[in-house]
């Protein structure tokens, strides 16, 4: 009996890796193409050939590498413009704490892996049931599309040249439209969606009075207003109360018995 049950067993298994590999090929090659995009806005806000490529290749961070180029290209100052790419790259750090548990990677490897901790390796990562998934799941989506990000920039930043002024062809508006189309998927809940609400608001806002590349520090302010504002509703002024908030799902609710009824609660 124990030799007519093994093979199911393996064959299970080698279809759980395929569709682990399937889908980390699925996510790093649609992000992986959008490295065209950054090609044409870097090459567009000035940067030489050299420089571009070198920010995909030692950088590469999607978010952070278009708030860069982006304040640049709007005349900011670089140290601003670096300090805006910086914050906004430092959730990367966040993602390795976790990360690190996970895959349990040997100490060697462990430098190379952390160029590949992003948005997307993470996601792919932690949705694995497994360790021995979530390694390749890390591995497939980290390799592809570290690969096809930088072969990418490269041909957006060729294209940039040959096509010349790049606000003509309205490129210029390639790196918003991705960063917004990568931010959009993950706006869940109803927190996520007012604290990204009030970012844009902020941004915009200040974006007359203030050099460029600040406006974008001031919009990280909406994260700790809407979570001071959600822990107010939650627990009540002095702390103690229950005066209703959002539980972060998008649906209002009461707590310590100030919102409702028996019947209301066992519902």
């Amino acid at each position: 009996m124990a030799e007519q049950t093994a093979p199911p067993v393996i064959r299970e298994r080698t279809k759980a890796d395929s569709a682990v590999v399937r889908d980390a090929l699925g996510v790093g090659i649609a992000v992986g193409l959008s490295g065209f995009a950054f090609g044409v806005t870097s090459a567009g806000s000035g940067l030489s050939l050299l420089q571009t490529c070198a920010l995909s290749l030692l950088v590469f961070t999607g978010a952070s590498q278009f708030a860069l180029v982006g304040a640049l290209a709007g005349g900011g100052n670089p140290l601003t413009a670096a300090a805006g790419a910086f914050f906004l790259g430092t959730r990367n750090a966040f993602y390795g704490l976790r990360l690190s548990q996970l895959l349990a990677l040997p100490r060697g490897a462990k430098p190379f892996a952390a160029q590949w901790v992003i948005d997307e390796t993470t996601a792919v990562a932690l949705a694995q049931p497994t360790r021995r998934s979530a390694r390749i799941g890390f591995t497939v989506t980290g390799l592809t599309l570290y690969v096809l990000w930088n072969l990418t920039t490269l041909l957006g930043a060729l294209g940039a040249e040959a096509i010349g002024d790049t606000e003509a062809w309205g490129l210029d508006a390639a790196g918003p439209a991705v960063f917004l189309a990568l931010l959009a998927p993950m706006l869940k809940t109803a927190t996520e969606r007012c604290t990204a609400g009030i970012a844009v608001v902020l941004g915009l806002g200040l974006l007359p009075v203030l050099p460029a590349g600040v406006p974008v520090l001031a919009a990280a302010l909406a994260a700790p207003a809407v979570l001071w504002l959600r822990g107010r509703r939650i627990c009540g002024p002095d702390g103690t109360g229950g005066t209703g908030g959002f539980d972060g799902t998008g649906r209002t609710g009461s707590t310590g018995g100030t919102g409702g009824t028996d019947e209301e609660d066992a519902r």
